[in-house]
């Protein structure tokens, strides 16, 4: 079961935040999105990826003082891609916007997303995607990303310079007809344009972790990168098929 909230009418949008072994981040990141958007009518799903660590003992304590906020859990780990496909799924709202559990992207440039999207999407496909200007990661993390953001926009031509920045928002319909697959998460832009839609990008902050530890190596994210590239470049050659369909986890289970 998923744990819900009461909401008069559905929320105008959806924060999901995909989240493994955050136990440290999860409280203050539920609170600088709660009073980010004071005021507006929102939910905050928080998908708890397979944590052992205390993720879920501070998802349950937060959600003691935001009522807005609901917890699904996967009882393993199932990967980002799942994570947020689970929590897209689970959102009453039309429009997403998405962050990283680990804090480095900044709440707070969320709302000027959120606004270029509801002033650009009218009757097309919109995704704004945040373009981390001033990276905060280690010199190898932040050269990796540039060679294989370069190497991925020349290929894929996704109108994006930061395929990589957790922070974006785009509509729950059009999510729900992409394709679904592991790291999916990483294309997509591309699986957007792909769909007939188009991409925005905004420049966003980025911030240190303070907490926790990386999910992804650099050579892991290299090599999969790669394969995932040449799957990515296939599916966009074939036309787009609105019928393919979502599906949840099936090692994952939700509270």
């Amino acid at each position: 079961m998923i744990a819900k909230t009461d909401h008069d009418s559905t929320p105008e949008f959806a924060v999901v935040v995909p989240a493994h072994n955050e136990a440290e981040s999860v409280a203050s990141l539920t609170n600088e999105i709660a009073s980010t958007f004071i005021g507006k009518s929102f939910e905050i799903i928080f998908v708890n990826d397979g944590s052992n660590d205390g993720t879920a003992d501070a998802l349950t304590t937060a959600s003691k003082s935001h009522p807005e906020l609901r917890v699904i859990t996967h009882k393993h780990v199932c990967g980002q891609s799942s994570a947020i496909i689970s929590g897209v799924r689970a959102a009453s709202a039309d429009t997403i916007i998405t962050l990283d559990g680990d804090g480095q992207n900044v709440p707070a440039d969320a709302p000027e997303l959120l606004d270029l999207y509801l002033r650009s999407s009218g009757s097309q496909k919109v995704m704004v995607a945040g373009h981390r200007v001033d990276r905060c990661d280690t010199w190898i993390k932040r050269a990796s990303s540039r060679v294989a953001n370069g190497i991925r926009l020349a290929l894929l031509d996704d109108e994006t310079p930061d395929t990589g920045c957790g922070l974006k928002v785009f509509s729950r319909q059009a999510f729900l007809e992409m394709p679904a697959f592991d790291h999916m998460h990483r294309f997509l832009p591309a699986l957007m344009v792909r769909s007939g839609g188009k991409v925005l990008s905004a420049p966003v902050k980025h911030r240190p972790r303070i907490s926790g530890t990386s999910k992804y190596g650099v050579w892991d994210r290299l090599w999969i990168g790669i394969v995932d590239l040449f799957g990515i470049i296939w599916l966009i050659r074939r036309p787009a098929n609105p019928q393919f369909s979502i599906e949840e986890p099936k090692q994952g289970n939700n509270l």
